[in-house]
């Protein structure tokens, strides 16, 4: 083992330390089973930063073992496999029992960065696959884990990703593709769903216990509070103001919002058809299988609302219906000030005046009708010259109709000039805030066929290096800052992304 990493406290997979809280509600929460085998596993890819956060030591994913761990062919002591039952919304129509239909968490590893549930995404059949076949894809897998990874990165609450294991058995979508299992992190799965499953059957001392087990694992300082459940109520719409604020600021389209998709912690999770803006567009639908745009980009903030009166509803055995309604009140003017703050922060605007609001809205109106590029327009406006009569051609060039443009830079110029804003100044602010790169669904499609097609997985490994710090220049690598070549003009995700 090499000597720095081990005084780091990083250990060998056979001495991390295991538990599964979960495992110990009741019986009516989850089904215990072993994955099913993954025929000759492989690794794929392998996040350091990850196994830095369980205390597992870099160099044991070079291992033959590694792989078959995090498959799930070999179960380490003190994994304790389940697979959690829940119910959600699915684009509106509740169902009434879904569950974990092809991940198992496999328990708790305890590091120094605190405790994470490992789950191993697309490790078989459970009792709640209903008509899936219980695997992921090698192209599902590369999503999640290069986006949450790039997530994180961001600034933005999500899952994390350890590894990903392939194999050549055949698995069925639209085409024939091969497997993989995606080991996927977090300090807790449990969803909105989660309570709906309970509240829907009236098993209320179950919606109880779930909401106790969340507030001493993960809110224990709400539980000395007068009405406790009430507060985990408050808490968790204020997290979900806040990430989806975040989602909006930095151009990020979910995709399935469903309540069986929506943390109890406010992270993102379940990566599936989701996309970074490119071209704005309001209505964005990122994925496919959406055909009335009910998860489009201008929806998320309004959809997430919904989903929190879900989970009130879910939590009324608990707490009085006009505390909730007052506490769902709180969400709108929480998400406003978040979205605010942040995309004042991307404009460089370092004090509040009562016109920012209108001048974001103005900006994105301008971005909307000329379809400029969300993530390069915001890079390059830390740039901006504010001098008048510079012409910011670097900005001007990205619209069809310049003078719509120039109108509005008119206007920016002039709120800059209030708070005697300084270039020089303020770029290193707005270079902060606004990334240069973002998973583009075409790198991310490029790594896939690389992947998938040739066994290369190099360009996972450079998506990975280059998204940790999306926000430097990182010169040598301009070519993935830029918008879609043609080739991808046609890439479309779909619910079995």
């Amino acid at each position: 083992m090499n000597t720095a990493r081990a005084e780091l406290g990083a250990v060998g997979l056979e001495e991390l330390r295991f538990d599964n809280r979960y495992g110990r509600l009741p019986p009516e929460f989850y089904t215990r089973l072993a994955p099913t085998p993954l025929p000759e596993p492989y690794l794929v890819a392998f996040n350091p930063a990850a196994a830095d956060l369980i205390g597992l030591a870099r160099e044991q994913a070079q291992r033959v073992e590694f792989a078959e761990i995090f498959c799930g062919n070999r179960l380490l002591p003190g994994f304790d496999p389940l697979a959690a039952v829940y119910a959600g919304h699915q684009f509106g129509v509740f169902v009434p029992q879904l569950g974990d239909g092809r991940a198992i968490l496999l328990g708790e590893a305890a590091g120094a960065q605190g405790r994470w549930d490992l789950q191993l995404k697309g490790a078989g059949k459970t009792p709640y696959s209903r008509m899936g076949d219980g695997r992921a894809v090698l192209r599902s897998s590369i999503r999640e884990y290069l986006a949450s990874e790039a997530m994180h990165a961001l600034g933005i609450p999500t899952t994390r990703a350890l590894a990903i294991v392939g194999s050549d058995q055949p698995v069925i979508r639209e085409s024939v593709e091969s497997a993989a299992v995606l080991t996927r992190m977090a300090p807790s799965h449990v969803r909105f769903g989660s309570f709906e499953l309970f509240s829907s059957r009236r098993q209320h001392e179950h919606v109880r216990t779930l909401a106790d087990y969340v507030m001493d694992q993960h809110y224990p300082q709400l539980r000395e509070a007068r009405t406790p459940h009430l507060e985990l109520l408050r808490e968790v719409i204020a997290r979900t103001a806040r990430l989806v604020a975040q989602w909006q600021a930095v151009g990020f389209c979910h995709g399935v919002m469903n309540t069986d998709n929506m943390s109890i912690l406010g992270l993102t999770i379940d990566y599936g058809p989701y996309g970074f803006m490119e071209a704005f567009d309001w209505g964005h639908v990122c994925n496919h299988s959406d055909d009335s745009g009910r998860y489009a980009y201008n929806m998320q903030p309004r959809i997430a609302h919904w989903n929190l009166y879900c989970l009130a509803e879910a939590l009324l055995p608990l707490i009085e219906m006009e505390d909730a309604e007052a506490a769902l009140h709180e969400y709108e003017a929480e998400y406003e000030r978040q979205y605010t703050g942040l995309m004042r922060a991307k404009l460089g605007l370092a004090s509040e005046l009562t016109g920012d609001a209108a001048l974001i809205q103005d900006a994105l109106k301008v971005l909307h009708q000329n379809r400029a590029d969300y993530t390069t327009f915001f890079r390059r406006l830390g740039s901006f010259e504010s001098a008048a009569g510079a012409d910011n051609a670097s900005l001007r060039d990205m619209f069809p109709e310049p003078e719509a443009f120039a109108a509005w830079a008119g206007r920016y110029r002039a709120r800059l000039a209030l708070e005697a804003s300084a270039d020089t100044e303020r770029k290193p602010r707005m270079d902060a805030v606004n990334p240069k790169y973002v998973l583009r669904n075409y790198l991310a499609e490029t790594a896939i066929r690389k992947a998938a097609d040739e066994r290369d997985y190099g360009e996972i490994e450079r998506l990975m290096q280059l998204l940790a710090r999306p926000y430097d220049e990182q010169p040598a690598m301009q070519a993935y800052a830029e918008p879609a070549p043609q080739w991808a003009s046609g890439l479309a995700v779909s619910c079995s992304s």
